[in-house]
């Protein structure tokens, strides 16, 4: 994912990135990371410029485009998806821990957004005072895959008879579409409950100001949910261009085009303002379109999700413009930023301009942006990286100076998903058992560190021993962590993997099957 979080809560983070100031990130796209899936088609991978066929789970052979309900093409995403012989022990130990952080959320938070599973009470996330529920929108469709029926039906309840989006409170939009609308979303695809689209469409339009009161069409970083003011000119990348593969479903579901015109719109006015190297920046002042600083992050918060929703846009969609954006920028990434590092492969921060080296830092999230396009050099290289720095410290720090022999900048582990995400994206393209090796060491120093008896909280310290514990849970925690962990060794029925796309906070926005 990809995010900042809202003012609100800065004394108590995780918002799904690093609060403004931070050089670390995170929340906030299919699997929440699409990046680099196209550069067999930018220069220097294997590629055909031919429609791509995907070889089915009985070996046959179907075409690159493949209807969506309601009739919209959709592009199949490259490479075979792969479903490997379940390993159900594994899979049910991964359920039981999802319960029993599910449990701790019940028992100390039970309609607020957030548990603070430590000191046993919680915090909402938006709006002080303004609880919408969080928590219990983020977990649906885990339920749902997981077949706990029982508890989706004690969540759609308290929503339909609980949540009001009529709040005189500044919401931030990126986190809004990626947690509520995408929630509501994916809750609605898979109960069917036809309020849950209602809901979904009344936040939607109190959004939406966002963009028709922006002059480039780029989104202002806060709307009051009630009035429609808007403020903050100045926000990153993520934050302008994660909110198409939301909105354009919800076009396709209500038929209304607004929605994903105005997405669209936004990652349009974006991308023609890269530099002569095909670089973005990292933030822009959405009302002067002009560039708020100079440095390409590449994969790297707080830019991630921009890059992963564009090949989104053409997998779900069928959208060549975006296709054609993301590999000018993947191609650009690749002959600009990528480097190897002691053996392993990083994304160097540059000047957007130039291309001088600004930094060799590296934020966790980073990871999942690689593998959703098939198990190629890059994707398969950085997520080794990164499995380099899981193996060093048993627990994932936020964030590293790769060009110092993996030098943790930011001690702390704010429950990020994106090392699962990827071990189940590259696990799904290619079979291989190394995914899902090294994703049940993560779970297990998962369960070892971050488990307490009201739950999972996020650590302070990874350097330490034993290791410090904060107080939080973050609400993405169940919709990612255990999810991905869940698809990777497990084969749900409600699931289908040839189908499947979820978005960058991990939601179904496409694949579940009716049992």
């Amino acid at each position: 994912m990809s995010g900042w979080g809202t003012g609100d809560q800065e004394d108590l983070p995780v918002m799904t990135y690093a609060s403004p100031g931070a050089r670390t990130a995170r929340p906030g796209l299919t699997p929440r990371r699409s990046l680099l899936c196209a550069l067999a088609a930018t220069g220097g991978l294997a590629a055909s410029a031919g429609p791509v066929l995907l070889t089915g789970p009985g070996g046959g052979r179907r075409a690159a485009v493949a209807a969506l309900p309601g009739g919209t093409p959709r592009a199949a995403p490259p490479g075979a998806r792969h479903r490997a012989r379940p390993d159900r022990a594994k899979a049910q130990e991964i359920r039981a821990e999802f319960l029993h952080a599910w449990e701790g959320y019940k028992r100390y938070a039970w309609g607020h957004d957030e548990v603070l599973p430590v000191s046993g009470r919680y915090r909402e996330f938006f709006a002080k005072n303004h609880p919408v529920g969080l928590s219990i929108i983020e977990a649906v469709d885990t339920l749902h895959l997981m077949e706990l029926d029982d508890e989706v039906g004690r969540c759609v309840d308290w929503i339909k008879s609980r949540l009001d989006f009529d709040v005189n409170a500044d919401f931030q939009v990126f986190e809004a579409v990626i947690r509520l609308v995408g929630g509501l979303l994916s809750a609605h695809l898979a109960t069917g409950e036809k309020e849950l689209l209602s809901l979904c469409t009344d936040l939607a339009d109190r959004l939406l100001p966002a963009f028709t009161a922006s002059p480039t069409g780029m989104p202002y970083r806060y709307v009051n949910l009630r009035t429609g003011r808007v403020r903050g000119a100045v926000l990153p990348l993520a934050e302008i261009g994660t909110n198409v593969l939301e909105f354009g479903v919800l076009s396709r579901l209500t038929g209304d085009a607004r929605y994903r015109r105005a997405a669209e719109g936004a990652l349009r006015a974006v991308a023609g303002r890269r530099s002569s190297l095909g670089l973005l920046a990292t933030r822009m002042n959405v009302e002067t379109g002009r560039w708020a600083d100079r440095e390409s992050v590449a994969v790297n918060p707080p830019a991630d999700s921009f890059y992963e929703y564009l090949w989104g846009a053409w997998v779900m969609f069928g959208d060549t413009e975006c296709r054609d954006r993301f590999r000018t920028f993947a191609a650009a990434m690749r002959r600009h930023q990528a480097e190897h590092v002691d053996g392993h492969l990083w994304f160097k921060h540059v000047d957007f301009a130039t291309g001088e080296l600004l930094s060799r830092r590296a934020s966790a999230l980073s990871v999942a942006v690689l593998p959703v396009g098939g198990d190629n050099e890059l994707a398969a290289g950085h997520y080794r990286s990164w499995t380099a720095v899981l193996d060093k410290y048993e627990v994932v720090p936020e964030e590293i100076d790769y060009g110092r022999a993996l030098k943790v900048l930011s001690p702390r582990n704010d429950l990020r998903p994106e090392y699962a995400n990827c071990a189940f994206q590259l696990h799904w393209q290619t079979g291989d058992p190394y995914y899902r090796t090294t994703a049940w060491r993560y779970f297990q120093n998962l369960k070892r560190h971050h488990r307490v008896p009201g739950g999972y909280t996020v650590l302070t310290d990874v350097t330490e021993r034993p290791m410090a514990k904060g107080d939080l849970c973050p609400a993405y925690v169940f919709a990612e962590n255990f999810k991905w962990l869940y698809l990777t060794f497990a084969d749900p029925p409600r699931f289908d993997y040839e189908r499947g796309w979820l978005s960058t906070e991990g939601k179904v926005l496409d694949g579940f099957r009716d049992v």
